[in-house]
C-alpha cells in the first residue's frame, strides 16, 4: 500500500519496549518520505532524557544531540527543556561531527531552560550505585554514570542550573555550582557512605569512560587525551573538588555555547505556522517512564509523547505518535524480563551477537516479542505509525532452527490471564508468559523491499505482531474504525534495508 499522509506536522518518535528499539533510524525515513513535500521536516528536537540515551543514525553513534544531525537539509537541531545536557559533551560530540562534515552548530539551538549537568553529577551518580551495593546489599541498578538522576533530583529540589544562567556573568553561575558542588560531596560522604579510596577512584573510572568513549575524536586530532581527563577535578583532600578547575572549564564550555542557548519553542511555534514538520525525538521508552515504567529501573525523565509540548513548551494540540519497536525484545540492568530466552538457546546465541548498548557497551539481555507491552502502550499511551526493526535477525541461521515465540497475555499461577500489564511489580513478577508459536524462516531478508517478496513465515509472523498488539490494546472491545499502521519494517542494518509497502493492519490481521 501507499504511505499514508502524518496526521500531523508534530511527530513523536518514541519507544515501546524498553529503550534500544532503533529510534534513531526512524528520523532519516521521515525526513525523506517528506523532502520535497509541502511540510518537510526542518526541526528535530531532543525532547527528554540526556547522554544516557544511545542513539544510531545514518551509522554515527549520538548520545546527546538529536539524530537530525546526519540529514543535512535538516535545518535545526534543537534540545528542549526537558533535557539534561552536559556542555562539555555538547563539545565532545559536535567537533568530531563538523571534523567529519556535518554542520552541527550552526543548526543548533539548545533552550535556554534545558538543564546543566555536570561532574558532580555523575558523581553522585556513581555514589548511589556504590551505597546501593555495599550499603544496602542490592543489585546494581546499572546506570550509565552520565549523572542524569542526579541532575533531574537538582530541577524537583528547586536547585538546577540551567542553560539561560551562561547568559548572564560568571559570578552567578559560580555560586551555583559551588552550591551544588558542596552539596554533592556532603550527600557522597555522609549519606552515600563511601570510602575516600572508592571516591577517588571515581574520577579514575570517569576518566577512562570517557577516553573510551571518545578515542575516535583523539585519533582525528580534534582533542587530546587530556581534554577527558577527569582526575584534574579530584580536590587535595578526600571528599573535596578542585572547584577553580571545574568553575573555569564548565564556564568556558558553556559561554563558548552563547550563541546556541534560545527559545525553541518560539522556533517551534514558527516552523509550524510556515507549515513545516517537527519531529520529537525521545530517549528511552514507554516501560521506563520515571512514572509509568518499575522503578528502581526507570530513567529520571519522562519517555512518551505528552513530554514533547512541555520540553518545546508549546501548546497541547494534535500530534502524531510514531511508536518504534524490533521484532524481538531487550533489556539491560535488572528489570523483570518475563519473555527473556534461554542463555543456552541458539537463538540467544545470534542476538547477543548484535545486542550491546549504544551508550554503555553493556551485553542486552534477549527476549521473546512482548506484545502486552507494546499492546498496553497502545492502549493508555497511543500511537499512529509502527515502526519494528531487525526481523532479519530471526533468520534460521548456524544452529539455530526452530519456532518464533510470540508473548500475547500472562498468566498467574492459577492460570488466570492478563492482557494488559499490571501496574503492581510485585504481581508483575510472578507472572509467566503465554506463548503464540509461529514457524520461522531459512531465506535470507537483507535484500527485501516488498512486503510480498518476504518469505511466507515472515510475513505471518509481522501479522502476528501486530495481530496481537492490537488484540491487548482492546481486549473485549470492538476494534476502532482506525488501526496502527505498520509504516516501515527493518530487514538490516543499512538505512536502504526497509520496508515500506506493508498492507493495513486490517488486513494483516486477517492474513
Amino acid at each position: 500500500m501507499s504511505l499514508l499522509p502524518f496526521s500531523s506536522r508534530l511527530i513523536a518518535d518514541v519507544g515501546i519496549s524498553l529503550g534500544d528499539e532503533g529510534k534513531g533510524r526512524l528520523i532519516p525515513e521521515i525526513t525523506q518520505e517528506l523532502a520535497g513535500s509541502p511540510a518537510p521536516v526542518s526541526v528535530v528536537l531532543k525532547v527528554n532524557g540526556g547522554a544516557n540515551s544511545g542513539h544510531t543514525a545514518g551509522g554515527i553513534k549520538l548520545n546527546l544531540l538529536p539524530a537530525g544531525v546526519v540529514e543535512r537539509e535538516i535545518g535545526h537541531l534543537a534540545i528542549g527543556a526537558g533535557v539534561v545536557a552536559d556542555p562539555r559533551k555538547v563539545w565532545w560530540e559536535a567537533a568530531p561531527l563538523e571534523r567529519k562534515g556535518y554542520a552541527v552548530l550552526t543548526r543548533l539551538l539548545i533552550d535556554e531552560r534545558t538543564l546543566v549537568s555536570d561532574l558532580t553529577h555523575r558523581l553522585l551518580d556513581l555514589a548511589w550505585e556504590d551505597y546501593r551495593v555495599n550499603v544496602l546489599h542490592e543489585e546494581p541498578r546499572g546506570s550509565t554514570g552520565r549523572g542524569i538522576t542526579p541532575a533531574y533530583l537538582d530541577e524537583v529540589g528547586q536547585w538546577q542550573i540551567t542553560f539561560a544562567d551562561f547568559l548572564g556573568g560568571p559570578n552567578f553561575f559560580a555560586r551555583k555550582l559551588a552550591q551544588r558542588a558542596d552539596r554533592a560531596l556532603r550527600v557522597i560522604q555522609h549519606v552515600c557512605r563511601v570510602s575516600p579510596e572508592t571516591f577517588a577512584g571515581f574520577f579514575d573510572r570517569l576518566t577512562a569512560a570517557e577516553q573510551r568513549a571518545n578515542a575516535e575524536a583523539v585519533a582525528l586530532g580534534v582533542f587530546t587525551a587530556d581534554e577527558f581527563d577527569f582526575t584534574k577535578f579530584r580536590g587535595a583532600a578526600p571528599f573535596t573538588l578542585n572547584l577553580k578547575q571545574l568553575t573555569a572549564t564548565y564556564w568556558t564550555a558553556g559561554t563558548r555555547l552563547a550563541k546556541n542557548i534560545g527559545e525553541v519553542r518560539e522556533l517551534v511555534l514558527h516552523e509550524l505556522q510556515a507549515g513545516r514538520t517537527i519531529i520529537g525525538e525521545f530517549g528511552q521508552a514507554y516501560w521506563l517512564d520515571k512514572r509509568h515504567g518499575y522503578s528502581p529501573n526507570v530513567t529520571a525523565s519522562h519517555t512518551f509523547t505528552p513530554e514533547f509540548f512541555e520540553s518545546a513548551g508549546i501548546p497541547v494540540q494534535p500530534i502524531h505518535t510514531f511508536g518504534v519497536a524490533k521484532a524481538y525484545d531487550t533489556k539491560v540492568g535488572t528489570h523483570t524480563f518475563l519473555t527473556q530466552m534461554d542463555d543456552t538457546h541458539p537463538l540467544t546465541v545470534l542476538l547477543k551477537r548484535l545486542e550491546f548498548g549504544t551508550s554503555t557497551g553493556r551485553q542486552r539481555m534477549v527476549g521473546w516479542f512482548d506484545a502486552v507491552e507494546k499492546g498496553d502502550a497502545l492502549r493508555y499511551g497511543g500511537y499512529q505509525d509502527l515502526m519494528i526493526n531487525k526481523l532479519d535477525a530471526l533468520t534460521h541461521a548456524g544452529d539455530w532452527r526452530g519456532d518464533l515465540l510470540l508473548c500475547t497475555a500472562y498468566e498467574d499461577a492459577t492460570g488466570r490471564r492478563f492482557t494488559h500489564v499490571p501496574r503492581n511489580e510485585a504481581v508483575r513478577r510472578s507472572l509467566r508468559p503465554v506463548y503464540a508459536k509461529h514457524p520461522g524462516w531459512a531465506e535470507d531478508l537483507s535484500g527485501v523491499r516488498h512486503f510480498a517478496d518476504l518469505p511466507p513465515n515472515a510475513r505471518s509472523y509481522v501479522a502476528a505482531m501486530l495481530r496481537a498488539i492490537v488484540a491487548v490494546a482492546y481486549s473485549g472491545e470492538p476494534l476502532p474504525a482506525v488501526l496502527p499502521n505498520l509504516r516501515y519494517l527493518g530487514v538490516g542494518p543499512d538505512p536502504a534495508q526497509i520496508i515500506k509497502d506493508i498492507p493495513a493492519t486490517a488486513e494483516l490481521i486477517r492474513l
